[in-house]
């Protein structure tokens, strides 16, 4: 993994299905991990795994750097609305909900970024632009409309109000990664938003749910360093050179192949019912962030 350069678009597209794979995989994943780990502790120790694994790749592709004073503001809000406060949040709802139907709902961030881009950022919204959003929330509606989901327990309710919850998590760390004015590389800063993430999960899960009592096998070793290695460092790594080497359009195109990927992961790992309604409304989600995603990355 060397310092990443512009690829061929054949190899582009490859390292792109890498990440969507990658990122499809991991919530299956992690609903595994969080049957015996308690959240917090299941993002920590994710969080520190994937820590080391880019401090090697950074140094062995004389990359690493210390972050600029100018950066430190991006690396905080990343560090903590993403991979704390999103990461947690969908490892508390992995708990309670399928992990077909958490990625659905985790993957509804691009609707919530094109709702609040004209109030914080200043940006016009288009009518296409919006009949996206309202194909999205069509989407949401159909997931949590009363036949699909039990409203008497309040486990999937929690659960699900945690999925989505994270995601406008994530839309704020997207509103404000974009208005900063970057340094270093977004990719060189992950290190450190994750040393920071790492740090603060440790912190709060000894407070929170004290020592864990984790019976370790090689199983679950090994669901965590997929986790750590493969859907964070690896994918991370390989969107940084997908993003030099193709157009944003192209980008975002197989990106919102990745809720799609989860559900069939989710189906076949997990042994997950596809009901109408899952299909359904990730249909429309899926749609309505392909129209608001392609706008906004065909006028940037």
């Amino acid at each position: 993994m060397s310092t990443p350069q512009a690829l061929s678009p054949r190899y582009a597209l490859a390292l792109l299905a890498i990440v969507v794979l990658s990122w499809g995989l991991n919530w299956p994943v992690t609903k595994l991990i969080v049957e015996h780990v308690p959240p917090l502790w299941t993002t920590a120790i994710r969080c520190w795994i994937a820590c080391v694994a880019l401090a090697v790749i950074l140094a062995a592709s004389g990359r690493l750097v210390l972050p600029p004073r100018g950066d430190l503001p991006v690396v905080w809000s990343i560090a903590l609305l993403h991979m704390v406060l999103f990461s947690t949040l969908v490892a508390v709802g992995l708990k309670f909900v399928p992990a077909g139907s958490a990625i659905v709902l985790g993957y509804t961030t691009p609707l919530w970024v094109a709702l609040a881009a004209p109030l914080v950022l200043g940006e016009r919204s288009s009518a296409r632009q919006l009949f996206g959003v309202v194909l999205g929330l069509f989407g949401i509606a159909t997931m949590l409309n009363p036949w699909a989901l039990d409203w008497s327990d309040s486990n999937i309710l929690l659960g699900s109000g945690c999925i989505l919850l994270a995601a406008v998590c994530w839309a704020a760390n997207i509103l404000y990664a974009r208005s900063h004015r970057w340094i270093a590389s977004p990719f060189q800063l992950l290190l450190w938003q994750t040393l920071v993430a790492a740090s603060v999960l440790t912190v709060s899960a000894l407070l929170i749910e004290g020592m864990p009592n984790v019976a370790w096998n090689a199983r679950l070793l090994g669901l965590f360093l997929y986790g750590g290695l493969i859907g964070t460092a690896l994918a991370y790594w390989a969107m940084s050179v997908v993003n030099r080497s193709l157009p944003a359009v192209s980008t975002a195109i197989g990106v919102t192949a990745t809720p799609v990927v989860g559900v069939a992961f989710a189906a076949l790992a997990l042994g997950e019912r596809l009901d109408a309604s899952l299909l359904i409304a990730a249909a429309l989600i899926v749609s309505g962030i392909a129209i608001t995603t392609l706008l906004d990355d065909s006028r940037r």
